[in-house]
């Protein structure tokens, strides 16, 4: 346990002086409106590497923060926060994740650039996507242009070394 927070507090505080959230902006879109491919910054891949949170590393999450337990729920183009519902690597569970999510393809897609742990310390730069199998992340037909309704409000959240 105390190797965990001391795993913590020094990838926080080697993160601390140079993290800034990544741009976001700037993101090439393919022609259904989703975004296209992304590299994960080297500070990102460093960060989870020493949490121990390795590409395939997957867990449960909150899609909507705000929006926990509700069905179906309604996702708007833009920032998202979500909440971990298990440990993932050396991130303990509950913990914010922040993120960026697209509603104009078929299905919605987000990616999570930051995390920030509930039991003290900074924001951590990672790279994760949300997924769900069986096209469960698919929009229903009833979503407005910006808006996506989703039946689930959980999903599984995976790490990754770069957006696909």
């Amino acid at each position: 346990m105390v190797s965990k927070k001391i795993t913590l507090l020094g990838c926080a505080v080697l993160l601390t002086t140079s993290f800034g959230c990544p741009a976001t902006t700037g993101v090439a879109m393919r022609a259904d409106g989703s975004p296209g491919a992304q590299e994960c910054p080297e500070k990102a891949r460093l960060a989870m590497n020493y949490l121990r949170m390795f590409v395939g590393e997957s867990a449960w999450v909150q899609l909507d923060a705000n929006q926990t337990r509700a069905r179906p729920i309604t996702l708007y183009d833009g920032n998202i926060e979500s909440v971990l519902e298990e440990n993932l690597g050396l991130l303990e569970a509950p913990a914010r994740l922040y993120g960026r999510v697209w509603t104009s393809g078929p299905q919605v897609v987000i990616r999570y650039y930051a995390a920030q742990p509930m039991n003290g310390g900074e924001q951590v730069p990672i790279c994760a996507v949300a997924r769900l199998g069986l096209g469960q992340l698919r929009k229903r037909p009833e979503s407005k242009p910006g808006t996506a309704i989703l039946d689930s409000p959980r999903a599984g959240v995976y790490i990754v070394n770069e957006f696909r």
